[in-house]
């Protein structure tokens, strides 16, 4: 008998790793063949193994059974946001260095807002702009954070600099609009 290939599709990937992760730390021991298939059908979004198969043979071919969910808001950490807020002063200018890396990231998604978007700068003109945005005096370690998470692109030289368009996620963007 040859055996039917059921198509696998989670909406998000960032949550489907968060659920394995949560499944597989409940567990003591490995899971089997068939427990795994449960794992992964349930962070996928289905109640079991079993709807999912039942789900794919009702589908028509090429169509997927479901329609993919909206991957959900993320919801917006107030308290982290706070936090953040509070290493910024009233004019936005960046007073401390968070010592969290995941805070560190945030602040820097303040810093990239305030860059000229499709501007080129020298090393000297991003350095001073740096400078005006931050009050604890180190702006090549800004330089650096911005190019090393791809806030910003650089010439192989170093000599120029441009800020990288992206959408801000939503507590970037929650942290933009305070600052």
């Amino acid at each position: 008998m040859s055996r039917q290939a059921i198509p696998f599709h989670a909406p998000d990937v960032s949550s489907l790793a968060r659920s394995l992760r949560s499944q597989l730390l409940e567990r003591e021991t490995i899971p089997g063949h068939l427990e795994f298939l449960n794992i992964l059908a349930r962070a996928a979004g289905a109640r079991n193994f079993q709807q999912m198969r039942a789900e794919t043979a009702e589908a028509p071919v090429g169509i997927p059974a479901s329609e993919p969910a909206a991957p959900a808001a993320e919801p917006v950490d107030l308290k982290r946001l706070k936090r953040l807020r509070d290493c910024f002063d009233a004019k936005g200018r960046l007073l401390r260095w968070p010592a969290k890396r995941g805070d560190q990231v945030l602040a820097l998604w303040g810093l990239w807002s305030k860059l000229p978007a499709q501007t080129d700068l020298t090393e000297q003109e991003i350095s001073d702009r740096l400078r005006l945005l931050h009050d604890f005096g180190d702006h090549a370690l800004l330089r650096r954070e911005l190019y090393d998470t791809r806030f910003v692109q650089r010439t192989p030289d170093g000599r120029t600099y441009r800020r990288i368009e992206k959408v801000a996620p939503p507590e970037a963007a929650a942290l933009i609009q305070l600052i």
